[in-house]
């Protein structure tokens, strides 16, 4: 009888004894069983730190605004898993990812695949089925072992590089870095999302031949008025509107799609720039919802940089009251998340997520990693479901609450949200 498709994701769950297995080995032995070719007429992936999922939007919305069909790939989801594969701006259906994992399962034999592994050579098989003009292929952790850097990438990306999966990058950017440079290949276009790049990148870079494109150097963004702002490049200028994506990191994340575009022999008009930089839209990024006259801002930054990116928006907020509702996962740097947001006047609640998961933990482990910081003596709740709900009963008319720490976070408060609880 055939498997559900959430049959199938149950199934390919238990299918490796490890979450994550770095190494291209496995998965390209199935990749050529498959007889997989490339998955589109042109690839770009993206790797980094932070801003990797809000760069392919970007990409994606451009794009498609210029008339050309587009495939992308992202990880994790936040509700369905549907949400990972998108073609022509559409999640793909239930059925449509059966067939993908029956053709990946007839082709791994005794491979053993992880989840990820498993979902990515089902993205690029749908993807080949399709006669797509660009693939935009989110890197899911580091790169250089990454069963996405399968696929050799007519133009990478990396958005940051910061301190994040050390038990399998390493413990500095300089180490991460030269990770996450493993996606650059010989005589490709290398597009770097930020000015202070690690050393051990642009090494990488330049050992193998790769252009290097990088934010500060080869392109710029600049503010001009209260609507518009600038992208730049020699010889090169778009005017553009602000993004619909809220935080001001948005602008460097908009302006590294735009190289990364630029790049590409593809046609792309002005028009085209402006129409997705103003539509691109990503759930779960300073994503906003109001309940009854409260603002609910949730957000899946889970790391320290991404943690800072959230205070200098708050910072440019009308003065308000803000609840946070902090829930992480147990090998993140929980006290780092909290010391970016210190001189703002915050109330803390604290929250489990995901008990008895290896990576899970409750909210007093939580708060005992937090002693010292200004949310080591918070209120502690069972779940994201609990605080949220606690949180909405003590926050006034006027009131922010703002919900962070994880995909699994906002998850499960947008279940919530939506459900009208």
């Amino acid at each position: 009888m055939a498997r559900t498709l959430s049959e199938w994701l149950a199934y390919i769950e238990g299918q490796h004894p490890r979450d994550i297995e770095m190494g291209l080995e496995r998965v390209r032995q199935v990749a050529d069983a498959l007889q997989l070719p490339r998955p589109a007429n042109h690839v770009i992936s993206v790797a980094g730190t932070n801003g990797k999922g809000s760069t392919v939007a970007f990409i994606e919305a451009i794009a498609r605004a210029a008339g050309y069909r587009v495939g992308s790939y992202t990880s994790p989801h936040l509700l369905r898993y549907n949400e990972r594969v998108r073609m022509d701006g559409e999640e793909v259906d239930d059925h449509a990812l059966v067939q993908a994992f029956e053709a990946v399962e007839a082709a791994r034999g005794d491979t053993a695949l992880t989840y990820f592994e498993f979902g990515t050579l089902a993205a690029l098989w749908l993807f080949a089925r399709q006669p797509l003009d660009l693939a935009v292929l989110e890197i899911g952790l580091g790169g250089r072992l990454d069963a996405v850097n399968l696929v050799d990438p007519d133009v990478a990306v990396i958005t940051t590089v910061d301190i994040d999966h050390v038990d399998w990058l390493g413990p500095d950017r300089e180490s991460i870095g030269r990770e996450k440079a493993g996606i650059a290949r010989a005589w490709k276009p290398l597009v770097l999302g930020e000015v202070d790049a690690p050393s051990s990148v642009l090494a990488h870079a330049y050992q193998i031949g790769a252009g290097v494109i990088q934010q500060g150097n080869d392109f710029f963004h600049e503010r001009i008025d209260s609507q518009h702002w600038r992208w730049r490049e020699v010889g090169s200028e778009l005017t553009l509107p602000y993004p619909m994506l809220a935080a001001p990191v948005q602008l460097a994340n908009a302006a590294t799609a735009i190289a990364a575009l630029h790049a590409l022999p593809l046609d792309i008009d002005a028009h085209a720039f402006a129409d997705g930089v103003a539509t691109a839209r990503i759930a779960g990024r300073l994503q906003a919802l109001q309940r009854d006259g409260v603002d609910i801002v949730l957000d899946v930054g889970h790391n320290p940089q991404a943690a800072g990116e959230l205070a200098r928006w708050l910072r440019q907020q009308s003065p308000r009251r803000w609840h946070v509702l902090l829930a992480v996962l147990a090998d993140k740097d929980a006290a780092g998340v909290v010391e970016a947001f210190d001189g703002i006047a915050l109330d803390w609640q604290l929250a489990g997520l995901l008990p008895g998961q290896p990576r899970g933990q409750s909210a007093q482990a939580l708060a005992t990693r937090l002693a010292g910081t200004a949310a080591g003596d918070a209120e502690q709740h069972a779940s994201v479901a609990e605080a949220l709900a606690a949180l909405r009963r003590r926050a006034g008319t006027g009131d922010g609450i703002l919900v962070l720490g994880s995909f699994h976070t906002v998850a499960e408060a947008l279940l919530v949200l939506h459900s009208g609880q």
